[in-house]
């Protein structure tokens, strides 16, 4: 019997964002370009690897950022970090502007060190993640900064989250137990409908107005999911007060079409690539290319000494 392959997702950009807020800037090439979003993730990816021993690892990628369809929906969604609207293709997101420049960079070093790099057009990294969580055959931790991603854990499916802490620091696993201590809900597929009866300012998302994370967990507990919620709007016998359920049918538009927004895709068009962690750079001339210009030293040592190990 073969055993299933252990698979770790990378949701890249919330960890090179953590990379460059935890890392002072005045970590530099000697050009004196700041490299602290490079070397800072570098070192994490390091200590993912040596840590958890994947089989697979996969850097997933936004190739948009803000979709069109998503903004379709909920016009409000991530509108406040749009830096420049564009005609033609994802619309500018606001970056820092010492940030920006390091992107590449990273990009560039993790093709030369052979780690897959996976996007999509007109899709987030989110959705990325959730299609390689519906593909896989095996455990799936999913390393990210950000709590959309949490609808995606599944013990049964050995599906899980890690979730940095303070920066780049320790890492909490998040799994069915820690949602219901966390949240109050018992799965990954109540705590996306917590999410978009919540709302998420930093994403844009209104929530329903009075609707605060305490009520919307009471309110699955008591109806399951949203399409219970509803259905209890609509049935006068089911318990709702008169404010949750005039609140409640007053967002039925925005009902309508969240669940879309908030819920990753998973069934996504993907290139074919091949996720296998490498254990020696896939070019290696190149790496040590790279290495010098920008300084890497001992965060590009570390991680190539634990893909080897």
């Amino acid at each position: 019997m073969t055993t299933p392959r252990k698979c770790l997702l990378l949701d890249t950009a919330s960890l090179y964002y953590r990379a460059y807020f935890g890392v002072p800037e005045s970590v530099r090439a000697p050009d004196g370009t700041p490299v602290n979003a490079v070397r800072g993730l570098l070192d994490f990816v390091a200590r993912l690897v040596r840590d958890h021993r994947p089989d697979d690892l996969v850097a997933c990628m936004d190739h948009d950022w803000r979709p069109a369809w998503r903004v379709e929906l909920v016009p409000s969604y991530k509108a406040h970090r749009v830096a420049e609207e564009t005609d033609e293709g994802p619309d500018a997101e606001e970056t820092p502007d010492t940030l920006a420049p390091q992107i590449p960079v990273i990009e560039e070093v993790l093709d030369a060190v052979g780690i897959a790099r996976v996007g999509s057009a007109g899709y987030e990294a989110d959705d990325v993640i959730g299609t390689l969580v519906r593909r896989a055959g095996g455990p799936v931790d999913v390393v990210t900064g950000d709590r959309d991603l949490f609808q995606l854990v599944d013990d049964a499916r050995g599906v899980r989250v890690l979730y940095p802490v303070k920066g780049m620091g320790d890492l909490t696993v998040v799994d069915e137990a820690a949602l219901r201590e966390k949240y109050g809900v018992a799965s990954g597929a109540a705590y996306a409908d917590l999410a978009l009866l919540r709302g998420d300012p930093s994403d844009g998302l209104p929530g329903v107005p009075g609707v605060g994370e305490k009520t919307a967990a009471r309110l699955l507990e008591a109806h399951k999911d949203l399409d219970g919620i509803l259905a209890a709007v609509d049935d006068p016998s089911s318990g709702l007060t008169p404010a949750q359920r005039g609140k409640l049918d007053a967002a039925r538009e925005y009902l309508a079409v969240a669940p879309k927004v908030v819920r990753v895709a998973d069934d996504v068009p993907l290139p074919d690539f091949d996720p296998t962690l490498p254990t020696e750079p896939l070019h290696a001339q190149e790496l040590e290319e790279l290495a010098e210009r920008w300084g890497l030293g001992g965060s590009l040592r570390r991680l190539l000494d634990a893909l080897a190990a």
